[in-house]
């Protein structure tokens, strides 16, 4: 068998034979969703890779912007990368939002907001959305965003099934209640379960 066969039925065999990994991770504020910096501009940013020694092939599934924190799952398998970031995965975020948001504002984030995504008019609806106490709160790291003085704010939960960019903060914009602070704590059954920003733990499989 001529050699060159030989070492791709290797390679064919040794990447079937692979198990894959997968990780869930607390994206801190100020981190990029990514392992490598293609953007001259943004030299200086903090990506994934200073969080663990992850091994090669690992892809962040999905984004988180630079200012937004929580639940980030990665993974060395493509398959499983595409599954999650389908429609048929939820993601909940907890917003603090600019004053004391109503119910009706959060019936109108369920029935739908529109705004502009890259260009194109998008009409976004929350899967899900409810105001949230301080019991709520204990599940993600504590922060004072800003002085009393700039006013009160207040915490709800949005669940997403679409992932259109910052959507969420163009959605609490849209009924008057800018973002202040935005933490993603569920993608599918997998939740942040207390994680302490930049932590990472490896999963198994079967936890999504």
């Amino acid at each position: 068998m001529p050699k060159t066969i030989l070492c791709e039925k290797i390679n064919a065999l040794y990447i079937l034979n692979t198990k894959h990994r997968h990780f869930k991770i607390y994206k801190p504020y100020g981190y990029l969703s990514q392992f490598v910096n293609n953007q001259n501009r943004r030299k200086n940013k903090k990506l994934l890779g200073e969080l663990a020694d992850f091994p090669e092939g690992t892809m962040a599934i999905g984004r988180l912007d630079e200012k937004s924190e929580g639940l980030l799952l990665l993974t060395t398998d493509g398959k499983t990368s595409e599954l999650i970031r389908s429609k048929k995965v939820e993601k909940e975020y907890f917003a603090q939002v600019d004053g004391i948001i109503t119910q009706e504002a959060i019936d109108r984030l369920i029935a739908g907001v529109e705004f502009n995504n890259r260009g194109t008019d998008f009409l976004a609806k929350a899967h899900a959305a409810r105001l949230l106490n301080q019991e709520d709160l204990t599940i993600i790291p504590q922060m004072k965003i800003r002085s009393d003085r700039h006013g009160p704010t207040s915490w709800l939960s949005i669940t997403l099934t679409e992932g259109k960019f910052r959507q969420v903060r163009k959605m609490t914009a849209a009924v008057d209640h800018p973002t202040l602070r935005l933490v993603r704590v569920r993608i599918g059954t997998v939740g942040i379960e207390d994680l302490k920003a930049g932590e990472v733990i490896e999963i198994d499989e079967s936890s999504f």
